[in-house]
C-alpha cells in the first residue's frame, strides 16, 4: 500500500480550510436529489460530473453520494444509455441551451426508450459511474450493504456498459464510439477540429448561447464550433437518437472514454462479486476492451493514445490529455506504460514542470491556455492522471500532482479549470467536481487500489 505524501503539502490548518471550502461548494450546489456543477453556468445534473461529485461526497455523506448516482441512473433510457444531462423542471428554459425543448427526449427519444416522465438530453458522457459506485461502497461498506446500494445500481450499470459496447460499437472493433463532441466530455478539444470541419453549422442567430451569460467568450467555444454542435445534436435528435454505423457525420473512438469504460468494467467485477453475481464476464470484457484500445488507438510514434475518426478514417493527429488517461488501465503492456510516462513528463505536457497537465499538447498548433479544453488544466483529468501515476508506481510524481491540485483548487476558488502555467482561475468558480475531487485528494492516504479512509459525516467541517 502506498505511503503518505512524500512531497510537501499545505499545513493541516490549510487543509482544514480547504476541506471546509470544498464542502461548502457541494452543500451550496446540492438540489435535494443531486448536485449541479455550478448554480449559474450548469444548473442541471450532468452525467460524469455526478460520478466525480459522488466520489467526493463519499467523504462527507455516503448516503448523499449514493443518492447522487441513483438519481442519475433513475433517468436511464431503456436501451441502457445514461443521458449526459438530466433536466430540472424547476429551471427556466432560457437558463441553459440546449434546453429540454430542444432535445425533446420524451417524444423524439421514445423509440430508443427515453423515460416519459423525465426530460434529458439524448447523448452520453464518459462512463465513470461504476468506478464511482464502487468507491462510494468502499467508503462505508456497512451502510452500503444495509441500504442495498450496490444491488440497486448493478443492473443499471451493466445495461449502461452493454449499450456502450453494443449499439455504440460503431466501428466494429470493440470500442465505444462517441457521436458528438460533448460526449467525450472534452467539448472543443482540437482533437475534434478535423471531424467537425465536415459539419455544416446551423444558421447563426437560430439559437441563443446561454453559456456566454456566465463565461468570457475568450474562454468558451467559438460561435462556429457551437453552430456545429447544435447541428449534430439536432440531426441525432431527428433520427430518433438512432445509433447506426456509418450514419453519423461525427463518430470517434476516444481513449479516455474507453479507458474509463475498462476501469469501470473492473469495478463492475468487484460489484458483481459483492452482490453475488459472476465477476468473470466483466473481467473478460475488460480484457477485450484493453486489447482493442491498444490495437485501435495506440500510436507508437506519438508515445500515447490517439482518437480514431470513424467517419473520415484513421487516427486523428492531435495530442490531447485524453490519450494519457489510459495510465489508469490495468494490464497494459509495460512498453506502452513506459512510453506514456515519458510523454506525460515530456515537452508536450511537461507534468512536473507545470503545476497540472494541460488538456492539449503545449507545443501543438491549436494550444490556447485559456480556451475551454484547448489547453487549460482541468481537475478531473488531472485526478485521473494522479490515479494513473500512482497505479504505475510513480508515487513521487503522483504526490507532487496531488499537492499542485490542492494548491490550485484553493487559490482559484474551486475553478472549473485553470491556466496550466500559472494555475490562474478560468471558467466558472465554485465548480462541483473541482470541490469534490479536492475532498478526495484531501483523504489521508491515497492507496493504489482505490481504498480510502472512513468518511466524515456531512456538516462536520462546514
Amino acid at each position: 500500500m502506498t505511503s503518505l505524501l512524500e512531497t510537501p503539502v499545505p499545513a493541516a490548518a490549510d487543509h482544514l480550510a480547504l476541506r471546509r471550502g470544498a464542502a461548502r461548494v457541494l452543500l451550496t450546489n446540492w438540489t435535494g436529489t443531486s448536485t449541479v456543477p455550478s448554480r449559474g453556468l450548469y444548473p442541471h445534473q450532468w452525467s460524469w460530473d455526478s460520478a466525480f461529485i459522488a466520489i467526493g461526497l463519499r467523504h462527507l455523506s455516503v448516503r448523499r453520494a449514493q443518492r447522487e448516482l441513483e438519481s442519475l441512473l433513475g433517468a436511464q433510457w431503456a436501451d441502457g444509455r445514461v443521458p449526459h444531462i438530466v433536466f430540472s423542471p424547476a429551471v427556466p428554459l432560457d437558463a441553459y441551451f440546449p434546453s429540454p425543448d430542444f432535445w425533446r427526449s420524451s417524444t423524439d427519444g421514445a423509440t430508443a426508450g427515453a423515460p416519459a416522465g423525465t426530460e434529458t438530453s439524448g447523448i452520453v458522457q464518459p462512463p465513470v459511474h461504476a468506478l464511482a459506485a464502487w468507491l462510494v461502497h468502499e467508503a462505508d461498506p456497512e451502510t452500503s450493504r444495509r441500504r442495498g446500494f450496490l444491488p440497486r445500481v448493478y443492473d443499471r450499470l451493466v445495461a449502461w456498459h452493454d449499450y456502450l459496447t453494443g449499439p455504440r460499437d460503431l466501428g466494429g472493433g470493440g470500442l465505444a464510439a462517441m457521436v458528438h463532441p460533448w460526449e467525450p466530455g472534452m467539448d472543443n478539444s482540437p482533437c475534434w477540429d478535423g471531424p467537425l470541419g465536415r459539419v455544416e453549422p446551423v444558421t447563426p442567430g437560430s439559437y441563443r448561447r446561454a453559456d456566454l451569460d456566465h463565461g468570457q467568450p475568450s474562454e468558451r467555444p467559438t460561435d462556429l464550433d457551437y453552430g456545429r454542435y447544435v447541428r449534430l445534436a439536432a440531426d441525432y435528435r431527428d433520427s430518433g437518437y438512432a445509433d447506426v454505423p456509418g450514419g453519423h457525420a461525427f463518430a470517434v473512438e476516444d481513449p479516455c472514454v474507453n479507458a474509463l469504460l475498462i476501469v469501470s468494467e473492473h469495478a463492475l467485477a468487484r460489484i458483481a462479486a459483492e452482490t453475488g453475481a459472476d465477476p468473470a464476464p466483466h473481467e473478460a470484457r475488460a480484457a477485450r476492451l484493453t486489447a482493442a484500445l491498444v490495437e485501435r488507438l495506440w500510436s507508437p510514434a506519438d508515445g500515447m493514445f490517439l482518437c480514431r475518426d470513424l467517419a473520415g478514417g484513421g487516427l486523428i493527429p492531435e495530442r490531447g490529455v485524453t490519450g494519457l488517461v489510459p495510465l489508469m488501465v490495468p494490464g497494459l503492456p509495460q512498453g506502452i506504460v513506459d512510453a506514456l510516462l515519458g510523454t506525460v513528463t515530456g515537452t508536450g505536457f511537461r507534468l512536473g514542470e507545470v503545476p497540472m497537465a494541460p488538456s492539449y499538447d503545449i507545443t501543438g498548433h491549436a494550444f490556447d491556455p485559456s480556451r475551454y479544453w484547448r489547453g487549460p488544466a482541468w481537475f478531473n483529468t488531472n485526478w485521473l492522471l494522479e490515479r494513473g501515476l500512482r497505479r504505475c508506481g510513480q508515487v513521487r510524481e503522483a504526490d507532487a500532482l496531488r499537492a499542485a491540485m490542492l494548491d490550485a483548487a484553493g487559490a482559484s476558488s474551486f475553478a472549473e479549470y485553470v491556466d496550466p502555467f500559472t494555475a490562474e482561475a478560468r471558467g466558472t468558480r465554485s465548480f462541483g467536481w473541482t470541490a469534490a475531487l479536492t475532498l478526495d485528494l484531501l483523504a489521508a492516504t491515497r492507496p493504489a487500489d482505490g481504498a480510502t479512509p472512513p468518511h466524515t459525516p456531512i456538516g462536520a467541517h462546514t
